[in-house]
């Protein structure tokens, strides 16, 4: 009995590693394809004025990011016509570090239909006829509320304050959205598109740099905002600096190498929504149509008595995998369902993040993504390299028909040479896949590309040796599995803009702080009672 299911669990293995071997390479092949050259020009920028679409950027901005300027005056540099563009920027408060900033950029761009929205100062919220509780507590949804409320056409295209993109970007964001092709020739259009993320980290280029890149890696600017020290120096100890800003170099890891060669893998295939919330585009009347359960009947229970509209999603933890979950399972015909814009990066410099702050990230992303799907969130351990080598070299070592046809021996010491070369050819590839990313051979460099998004190859100043390189890839992989386990099994809380959330199995968040504990505790009993059909207001995370 036990030998069978040795024998069992030896061939899942074999075959476990295979899938994933599968899926990893159709990743890179498309990552190689698509981001080793600059992508064609854009169509919908260069159509006649009247069928060029509108769109509506809306920016969240939280705390002083790193590249904050850059990254938020992107928008003002793309190709799209800017009589088609309306940008609007987001914070919670004037006091948000974010805030002079973005009046800076309203005064050096003042040719372009852009304002800043406060929430605190939103009618709606906090007007005589308004009431805090009218959006749900995601700071996000009510950072983006008035700005959504008030779009003008109905492109919608949130876009994070902490990403860059290129000047071509915009175009081509809507081209796949409306399936323009070139030539006049019309492809089937989308209900929602994305791009790729890479994250850059920068806080060796910003802290040798000059005294801005000094000033930037203090107070808010470190990347996670609310998560941030009051201050933070570069440390002169090996440890203590790679303690203090190795999260950012771990983060880089994580997003080039497993996050990306899935990304483009499970979006190549297309079985399941994998979108991560730093670039996407929409339209607004399809989300108030899924938003509406008059008009669609997949809203049933509780998610029937949600609001209409981008609120609808302001009581749930990943705002942006809910939005487009509830898009892929709504019936709107004539429309694909997600597409991932080939070629071009949402780019995030990153700086000042701590090894704890990436903990916490991660586990952010695992306990959201616990509630959403529960399945593949069980077995995502698996597809990390070390865990993932173990179960082919115990497949190798255990399963009779190997060592009967093959000759490898059933031993521990068998075991750990294949488990070895393995996750040494593991890290080859990845090896191969981040420099592929981070040389920039598909970004479009001009006189306002920034440093950080230049790549490696068009003059960067963020290069990785193999050493260092090999560093973070190790540390990276070593803290997954205790990562996993910790975010999977150990807890249901999350700190999330400055704020501590518990997720509930319906992928609903409930605030928790110090002052409003029992509040907040009523309000999740007054949730629980009306529960039902969780499954229709569940997302999807990569």
């Amino acid at each position: 009995m036990f030998s069978s299911i040795i024998e069992g669990l030896g061939y899942f293995g074999i075959i476990w590693g295979s899938f994933i071997a599968l899926v990893q390479g159709i990743g890179i092949y498309k990552i190689f394809r698509y981001y080793s050259s600059i992508p064609p020009d854009p169509v919908s920028p260069y159509l006649p004025k009247d069928e060029v679409p509108h769109v509506t950027i809306i920016r969240p901005a939280k705390g002083l990011e790193p590249g904050l300027y850059e990254c938020l005056a992107s928008v003002f540099h793309q190709s799209y016509p800017k009589d088609k563009l309306t940008i609007y920027f987001c914070v919670s408060s004037t006091e948000d570090a974010a805030y002079p900033v973005i009046r800076k950029l309203l005064d050096d761009y003042p040719g372009f239909d852009a304002k800043v929205f406060v929430e605190a100062e939103d009618p709606y919220l906090y007007g005589p006829d308004g009431h805090v509780d009218n959006v749900g507590p995601n700071p996000k949804i009510r950072n983006l509320s008035r700005a959504y409320r008030e779009a003008k056409g109905d492109i919608i295209w949130p876009l994070d304050c902490n990403v860059w993109i290129a000047r071509d970007v915009a175009g081509r964001m809507v081209d796949k959205l409306h399936g323009f092709r070139p030539g006049g020739k019309q492809a089937k259009p989308y209900k929602f598109v994305h791009q790729m993320p890479l994250v850059v980290d920068t806080v060796t280029s910003m802290s040798s740099s000059n005294s801005e890149g000094q000033t930037l890696l203090s107070g808010s600017s470190v990347t996670g905002g609310s998560d941030a020290q009051s201050n933070v120096d570069v440390p002169s100890s090996v440890f203590s600096r790679s303690w203090a800003h190795g999260g950012g170099r771990l983060e880089e890891m994580f997003m080039a190498t497993t996050h990306d060669k899935f990304y483009g893998a499970i979006n190549t295939v297309g079985v399941a929504p994998c979108i991560v919330g730093k670039s996407n585009m929409f339209r607004k009347s399809h989300i108030e149509q899924v938003t509406d359960p008059a008009q669609n009947p997949i809203l049933t229970g509780r998610a029937a008595t949600l609001p209409k509209g981008l609120d609808h999603f302001s009581l749930f933890m990943c705002e942006d995998h809910v939005i487009g979950d509830l898009l892929w399972r709504s019936d709107l015909p004539g429309y694909a369902n997600h597409g991932l814009v080939w070629g071009d990066l949402a780019i995030q410099p990153m700086a000042g993040m701590s090894v704890p702050a990436y903990v916490a990230r991660r586990v952010r992303w695992l306990r959201a993504r616990k509630w959403t799907v529960l399945s593949a969130t069980l077995v995502e351990h698996g597809v990390e390299s070390l865990v993932c080598c173990f179960y082919v070299s115990f497949g190798l070592t255990s399963a009779p028909w190997f060592h009967q046809n093959l000759g490898i021996p059933q031993t521990w010491r068998a075991l750990s040479y294949f488990w070895l070369a393995g996750v040494t050819a593991w890290m080859a590839v990845d090896r191969i896949v981040f420099k592929k990313l981070h040389a920039g051979q598909s970004i479009h460099v001009d006189e306002q590309t920034p440093l950080f998004a230049r790549g490696a190859s068009r003059g960067g100043a963020e290069k990785r040796r193999f050493g260092e390189w090999f560093l973070a890839w190790l540390g990276r992989e070593v803290l997954a599995l205790p990562i996993w386990t910790w975010a999977v099994f150990l807890g249901a809380t999350v700190n999330w803009r400055g704020e501590r959330f518990r997720v509930r199995s319906d992928m609903t968040v409930v605030a928790i702080d110090a002052e409003s504990e029992e509040q907040s505790t009523l309000l999740e009993n007054e949730y629980s009672e009306n529960r039902t059909s969780t499954s229709s207001a569940r997302g999807k995370i990569d």
